[in-house]
């Protein structure tokens, strides 16, 4: 479990020799592409890691068009927290969108974590503030930002996504249409920009 024990270690201050423990607060799924984590309706129990592989989170609107809220490659988390944390019916589905290993984290994982290792809480809050910041530079993208902005900040967000997704998802994160994708793509180019697609 390579990812998540650099993921312990590194972002939630793990002693090294301790992050093969914290295996015995989670547990590893394989799932396959367009297998679902979660779907509308259902409460959900888990923070899901990425070990390997990519996730999609979104909802789906009263006229069947989906909404891409994030996408979870490799060491990225996501959950429904609405759902996970006070114990509602979730709005939303998280699909596997290339076959993956996933880690199921409960609840209290990081409560755990903190009890056994407390210098992870400081690492622990500037997570959450972080998550936080990042929700809101969202909100505002969709708000008030330009079809290539939002994209130039997907392409800063998710380097390697490029060529792992088609069009018409990113198009959906970005609430654009995969047309208006397109012209910018091409705008781009016109530019000279070539994304670092790593």
């Amino acid at each position: 479990m390579k990812n998540i024990n650099n993921y312990l270690a590194k972002v939630l201050n793990v002693p090294l020799e301790k992050v093969n423990l914290c295996s015995l607060h989670y547990e590893s799924k394989k799932i396959q592409k367009n297998q679902f984590l979660l779907q509308y309706g259902e409460v959900c129990r888990y923070i899901y890691f990425v070990e390997k592989g990519l996730l999609k989170m979104y909802s789906i609107d009263k006229n069947g068009k989906e909404h891409i809220i994030q996408f979870a490659p490799e060491s990225w988390l996501t959950s429904d927290r609405s759902s996970l944390y006070f114990n509602e019916k979730s709005i939303y589905y998280i699909e596997a969108v290339e076959d993956s290993e996933v880690l199921l984290l409960h609840p209290d994982f990081i409560n755990k974590l903190i009890g056994e290792f407390p210098n992870s809480l400081e690492k622990s809050d500037i997570l959450i503030q972080k998550h936080i910041k990042s929700l809101q530079d969202r909100i505002n993208s969709l708000l008030g930002e330009t079809a290539e902005e939002r994209y130039m900040k997907f392409i800063k967000m998710y380097p390697d996504l490029l060529l792992r997704v088609p069009q018409w998802m990113i198009a959906s994160y970005l609430g654009i249409t995969p047309e208006s994708l397109s012209r910018v793509r091409k705008e781009l180019a016109r530019k000279n920009f070539v994304p670092d697609s790593k």
